[in-house]
């Protein structure tokens, strides 16, 4: 594991530590998890963006490259 130093606000590193102490594990483990989770969230709304965004030109009658250069056109 590569380590790093991270600088958080006074309230947030208090708030973790006694977190992790209810949990009974160390508050880097809880940062780990924390970030896996953050991660996993980040990564899932991008999918759920390309799920949502797929096939939005299926109705359109003109090539998307033409729809484009058209809109460049007109600056």
């Amino acid at each position: 594991m590569i380590r790093t130093l991270i600088s958080l606000p006074r309230e947030i590193k208090v708030w973790l530590d006694d977190y992790s102490k209810k949990k009974n594990k160390p508050t880097a483990e809880t940062i780990r998890e924390a970030l896996k989770q953050y991660k996993e969230k980040v990564e899932s709304e991008k999918v759920d963006s390309l799920e949502a965004t797929a096939g939005i030109w299926k109705e359109k009658k003109i090539d998307a490259n033409e729809y484009v250069d058209k809109l460049r056109s007109e600056w």
